[in-house]
């Protein structure tokens, strides 16, 4: 369209375009089609499709989207070529699938592999770092486990498919809380362990009572330390 024939008082074009009247009762046609062509692909790509999707999946649907969403919209467009792209993105989902579940390498490369982001009751902040978890995202997936100090955690994974897992610490010891710094009045509340000294910034524990004064941490190099609790 030429930017001419562009007014902003052009109500009728804006709200109801330039095709013909008929092609709205094509488009409800369209539309009954493509539905049908992604159910049957999500169908076809097994029940992960349903669920909480890994990246190849992930890709396929963004895929599916991109592709078959063009002929609803475009009068111009058939339908032929939709029901091509999806034959073509569902067979190669499907292959992926196939090498993946054979062979531990191609997994690896088609989805990644899981992060260990804290260890015995400490954060892995080189681990974060490489993954973009932050500090306080981390310790927000902590609370809402119900958690509210490192030392009830043995291991926190990051799947390849970017959720969290937990596994609990089944003899729990005092730790750094995760509670945020300014919840002054709910932190007060947490019993601390005089005796246990744990780094500020990522929960290890000190090799002595009451480090020094400047004593780096041996996980991270911080040298701010405070009191465990429990």
């Amino acid at each position: 369209m030429k930017p001419e024939q562009l007014h902003l008082t052009d109500w009728q074009r804006i709200f109801i375009g330039d095709v013909p009247g008929l092609f709205y009762i094509e488009v409800i046609i369209r539309t009954a089609v493509v539905y049908l062509i992604l159910m049957a692909s999500m169908r076809i790509m097994g029940k992960r499709m349903a669920g909480q999707l890994s990246r190849t999946e992930m890709v396929a649907l963004v895929a599916l989207a991109a592709s078959i969403g063009i002929p609803i919209m475009a009068p111009d467009r058939g339908l032929l070529p939709a029901v091509i792209c999806a034959v073509v993105i569902v067979a190669g989902e499907w292959i992926i699938s196939s090498i993946a579940s054979r062979n531990q390498k191609a997994e690896y490369l088609f989805e990644d592999d899981l992060d260990i982001l804290v260890e015995n009751s400490v954060m892995k902040l080189d681990t974060m770092l490489h993954c973009r978890i932050t500090r306080e995202r981390l310790l927000a997936q902590l609370r809402s486990e119900g958690l509210y100090h490192l030392g009830s955690v043995k291991r926190l994974y990051l799947e390849a498919n970017g959720s969290f897992s937990l596994v609990e610490n089944p003899d729990p010891t005092p730790g750094l809380s995760v509670l945020p710094d300014w919840d002054t009045k709910f932190r007060n509340r947490q019993r601390k362990v005089h005796s246990r000294l744990v780094c500020a910034n990522c929960g290890n524990a000190s090799s002595s009572a009451s480090p020094d004064n400047g004593a780096e941490c041996t996980n991270c190099g911080n040298e701010e330390w405070t009191e465990a609790v429990e």
